[in-house]
């Protein structure tokens, strides 16, 4: 998933690559396995809100009609933006891949050029929509990317967490998600990242994520608000808050919603 709050963390920012031969600990290991084999419900829809804050406190509001479908081992996504005007009619799919050895599939629909833009590798660690979160973040990370290390044990909202770091295996990965390092705070009784600190490739900024709201929908743990804030020092220079409202599982959902042709026909 990929705040306005600051940690209670120590962190220190080593060079990445010093870091690609470290081996994994066991421990933080198996805890993302478990981060992994969470299960995140099927056929799913709601209606998403997305909330952009410059530094001024200045708004600017987002509506999206959201739907996810597990295809076997693979999970596609597409939203639909319905208002304001000006983004209205955009559309994004996403192919998200559980081979390891397959990069995942992205395509932005623009209305104005009538046309679909393929998200190039390259371009994965672009900011979404003029939000905080690159495009990488909208697809699940693939485990056997990264380094883990179990850092030390913490609260959030009174619930015990466990602070994990992760540190990409290749210059590759940081290329494509952008990120050269993160720190994963996960809730120990559900196995799910209620926080995160990522450190971008580029600039001087950190970007600061956290589930505000969770909650248990058809027996599914599901974020129903989140942050991603991009701090430079103390200062937040942007903020995203996505609202996620009539969330439900096992909907019946055509698979052609899940086309390049589809997205572009709007809903």
């Amino acid at each position: 998933m990929k705040l306005n709050i600051k940690y209670l963390l120590i962190v220190v920012v080593f060079p990445v690559c010093v870091n690609y031969a470290f081996a994994s600990d066991s421990n933080a290991r198996k805890i993302m396995e478990q981060v992994d084999q969470r299960p995140d419900g099927d056929n799913r829809s709601a209606d998403l809100e997305m909330i952009l804050i410059d530094k001024n406190n200045n708004q600017r509001v987002r509506t999206i009609k959201s739907y996810t479908k597990d295809f076997k081992d693979d999970t596609y996504s597409a939203l639909f933006f319905t208002a304001p005007v000006d983004v209205k009619n955009t559309a994004f799919l996403t192919y998200d891949y559980a081979n390891r050895q397959k990069d995942d599939d992205q395509w932005l629909y623009l209305p104005a050029l009538r046309k679909s833009k393929r998200i190039a590798s390259s371009d994965k660690s672009s900011s979404f929509m003029g939000s905080d979160f690159n495009y990488s973040d909208m697809t699940s990370i693939n485990i056997d990317d990264y380094n883990f290390s179990l850092k030390k044990e913490i609260e959030v909202r009174g619930n015990p967490a466990w602070v994990i770091e992760a540190i990409p295996r290749s210059a590759e990965v940081i290329n494509e998600t952008g990120y050269k390092k993160s720190l994963l705070i996960i809730r120990k009784d559900i196995h799910f990242i209620v926080r995160a600190v990522y450190w971008p490739e580029k600039g001087n900024v950190l970007k600061y994520f956290d589930v505000t709201q969770l909650k248990l929908i058809d027996n599914i743990w599901t974020a129903t608000e989140m942050t991603m804030a991009s701090k430079r020092s103390k200062e937040t220079i942007h903020k995203t808050i996505l609202n996620f409202s009539n969330v439900k599982y096992n909907q019946n959902i055509d698979k052609e919603m899940f086309t390049v042709r589809r997205i572009e026909k709007g809903l």
